[in-house]
């Protein structure tokens, strides 16, 4: 990028800067003019472009090497290893009915089912073995494999067949005897077992909605101080399922790009498959790499095939053989809509180079264009989407990258579409106006993480003292533009949820809303994460609007004590901010400004609990409420604070208590570090508000250290008094709270707090009913796992 920047004339440059959306055609005609003449840019495409000089091209000789170091990982007992190398080795091994050396690929799946028998990883070994034999029918070791997989799995009908198939294949005598004894043994438990089996499980998991969509119709409404936006014309009661939607285009974030299926998001198995025909993507079942790829894997039986099997093998044997080959074909009803990946697919590296925004505006293009779009128009799409775009807000030098990218993406993918692509000028153009639209109207596709000790729990039977306790992160493993999804408005205290199964976009409302009252989102801060100087610097930022939702237009506890010091007066609950509150009139707006904010606000029409509306009582309802606050004075006192120095008094006392998260801290660790850390907590709690939440963070901290060292009454306190300080900021049905109801009642549960713990998980069940309905076990790790010892322990009591 910085090289390409480097070549464009400074006057090209002003101009670009300069441009808005209605002259855009002539500044990438410019561009482009100025650009295609020079060799350092042809070579910049070249090498992106050109399959015989990029990097995902499939190589056999590379698979071929891989698949040795794997055997010789295999030898010296180190299947882990042997697993990674295998999986190279099919990554790179080359695998279009044209070019595929069909014998080669099956010996590296049967190899990899190998090392996953010995791991214990027997569902995934089973499906291996049964891609080796779609490759190769007649296969004797791929048979075998699969029959010692299924009989672990007490597939025992589908065990005996799978041997005898192998046997019948098997040439060498001594491999018979093998093969004999093993079905001998399987057949005697079997029979023993009064022929009890169980089938193959399907490795397709769909989370299939339990409830069904609230029955309401949602419609697309103008405001004037937002725009368009949505609405249902029926009252909408909390939990309802309002929304569920299938994404236009979607992509993998490159920070997941190895580890979580780039077709449905979710984390990919020890079985991984790799695209048919580059090495970039990765799947995890043969249902996403055949919906991404548009390709089906492996080969159909021929007449002359199942001639051959019918000549050379019993007639039971013969139909199981075609029975196992044609079912891998038929297993999965694959819509062979647009794929995604198709038009980046054969080698060249660009979707593996480009931002992801543009790659996904790259994938929008090519589905209108492979919808047909008659003329090859390449402005289609954004016509068609008719999405909200930022154009003409965004500075000169993120316009500047904007022309570059998409001259960059034009060219790329003229190469796939030839002779029937519109001219690059023109299509880069339309692709700056479309990667605009995708910056602004696209939505992260997250995922719930936690602690490897919650799996480990999940496989064990009781509560470990460490499962739970550090916090579920929320992680963005993808992007997506939903044509519905996108029209929905922003709020920082939104009235509905958005999460994602696979790629599917779920809205649920978590509170009533009447009927035509604005259905609105967080698109990403939100009232008790952050202050009302963050959340409005971010949105402004990214999406180029200032936030005038109820959050940001109406005075609220959670940002008046959010960041905020304590009053110096012992019995004073006010607060000391950085900000100015000004206000001339008791019924007036707040004006509230500061280093970088300027904005008014109505007073709190939000109904506060007993005891949260005194920290700005004088400022709010007093009669005489000072007209005025400096920063570093009380808002309801008016007493003064050094703002300096109990920052810097602050980060210290945090300091301190962030030496808490060294990994290596144990119950061995110096007494001196927990000491040290509950004086700076102490001192926290001297200078901060109440109601801070950086004290809930200290909080949260020495809770999870105390876990470590065993100290779990205290853990338990300390976690408490953290989630104090959180619903206020949040309030009490937060999915924060729930969040860390989680971690509270694991700890209670594992210390011998059975009856607090029931309560608690009874408490963070209903928060995650109202945002996520059914679907709360399938979003939430080790959900599962809280229940069952819940469960166990209320029958103990019982």
């Amino acid at each position: 990028m910085e090289t390409i920047k480097s070549l464009i004339p400074d006057d090209l440059k002003r101009k670009i800067g300069e441009s808005t959306l209605e002259t855009l055609t002539t500044s990438c005609s410019s561009i482009l003019d100025s650009l295609s003449t020079l060799p350092q840019f042809r070579r910049v495409i070249g090498d992106l472009t050109d399959p015989e000089l990029a990097l995902c091209r499939k190589s056999k000789e590379k698979a071929l090497d891989l698949k040795q170091q794997g055997n010789a990982s295999f030898s010296k007992g180190d299947y882990a290893e042997a697993l990674s190398f295998y999986s190279q080795a099919l990554r790179y091994a080359p695998m279009t009915e044209q070019v595929m050396d069909e014998s080669f690929v099956a010996t590296i799946y049967v190899n990899r089912a190998s090392s996953m028998h010995k791991m214990g990883l027997l569902q995934e070994c089973v499906q291996d073995c049964s891609r080796a034999i779609v490759l190769s029918p007649v296969y004797a070791k791929a048979w075998y494999r699969r029959g010692m997989g299924n009989a672990s799995l007490k597939n025992y009908v589908t065990a005996i067949r799978d041997l005898e198939t192998s046997m019948s294949m098997e040439g060498s005598s001594s491999g018979k005897n093998k093969i004999k004894e093993e079905l001998s043994m399987i057949m005697s438990y079997f029979s023993s077992t009064n022929g009890i089996s169980s089938s193959l499980n399907d490795q397709l998991k769909n989370f299939a909605d339990i409830d069904e969509l609230h029955d309401t119709k949602l419609e697309c409404v103008a405001t004037p101080l937002k725009g368009r936006g949505m609405v249902s014309p029926n009252d909408i009661p909390p939990a309802s399922l309002l929304h569920s939607e299938e994404p236009l285009s979607a992509i993998v974030v490159k920070s997941c790009r190895e580890t979580h299926c780039h077709f449905c998001f979710n984390e990919v198995p020890a079985d991984v498959l790799f695209c048919l025909s580059c090495t970039i993507p990765i799947y995890c079942s043969q249902y996403c790499q055949e919906q991404a790829g548009g390709r089906q894997f492996g080969r159909r039986l021929q007449n002359q095939d199942v001639y051959l099997l019918q000549k050379n093998l019993s007639p039971d044997i013969a139909k199981h053989v075609m029975e196992t080959v044609l079912s891998s074909h038929g297993k999965y009803e694959v819509e062979y809509v647009i794929p995604e990946h198709g038009h980046e697919c054969g080698g060249a590296h660009w979707p593996a180079v480009l931002p992801t925004d543009v790659v996904l505006a790259g994938r929008v293009m090519a589905k209108f264009k492979e919808k047909g779009n008659s003329s090859g128009d390449i402005s289609m799409p954004g016509k068609t989407l008719d999405f909200a775009h930022n154009y003409n807000q965004i500075p000169p030098d993120s316009k500047l990258e904007l022309h570059i990218y998409a001259v960059v993406l034009s060219y790329c993918i003229q190469q796939y579409y030839a002779l029937d692509f519109p001219s690059v000028g023109h299509a880069a153009s339309q692709l700056i106006l479309l990667i605009s639209q995708i910056k602004v109207n696209s939505m992260a596709v997250v995922r719930m993480k936690a602690l490897d000790e919650c799996e480990a729990f999940n496989k064990s039977s009781r509560l470990s003292a460490t499962a739970f306790t550090s916090n579920l992160e929320q992680v963005q493993v993808g992007q997506a533009i939903y044509s519905t999804g996108s029209l929905f408005n922003h709020s920082c205290q939104p009235n509905i949820h958005a999460y994602f199964l696979s790629r599917t976009l779920h809205l649920r409302s978590t509170e009533f809303v009447p009927a035509w009252y604005p259905l609105e989102l967080s698109y990403g801060p939100q009232v008790g994460q952050q202050c009302l100087k963050e959340r409005k610097e971010l949105l402004k930022e990214r999406y180029s609007f200032n936030c005038q939702c109820r959050g940001c237009s109406e005075l609220t506890l959670s940002d008046l004590v959010i960041n905020a010091f304590r009053c110096p007066q012992p019995d004073c609950l006010g607060t000391v901010l950085e900000m100015v509150y000004h206000k001339d009139s008791k019924e007036g707006p707040v004006q509230v400004s500061g280093a970088s904010l300027r904005c008014k606000l109505s007073l709190p029409v939000l109904q506060q609990k007993k005891g949260v509306s005194e920290v700005a009582y004088m400022l709010l309802h007093e009669a005489n409420v000072i007209s005025h606050s400096d920063p570093g004075h009380c808002l309801s006192c008016g007493s003064y604070r050094d703002l300096d120095s109990l920052s810097t008094s602050s980060k210290a006392a945090m300091i301190a208590i962030e030496k808490l998260k060294d990994p290596k801290l144990s119950d061995k660790a110096p007494c001196s570090l927990m000491s040290d850390a509950l004086k700076s907590l102490s001192f926290l709690r001297s200078i901060r508000h109440p109601y801070s939440k950086i004290v809930a963070q200290a909080e949260d901290t020495i809770a999870e250290a105390c876990i470590k060292i065993g100290e779990l009454e205290h853990a338990v306190q300390h976690c408490k008094e953290s989630i104090k300080i959180l619903e206020k900021l949040y309030g009490t049905s937060h999915i924060v709270i729930a969040h860390e109801l989680m971690k509270l009642a694991s700890i209670q549960l594992t210390s011998g707090g059975s009856s607090a713990a029931l309560c608690n998980i009874a408490r963070l069940e209903a928060i995650l009913s109202l945002y996520y309905g059914p679907h709360a076990t399938a979003i939430i790790p080790n959900l599962d796992a809280l229940r069952r010892e819940a469960d166990s322990l209320a029958a103990d009591i019982a």
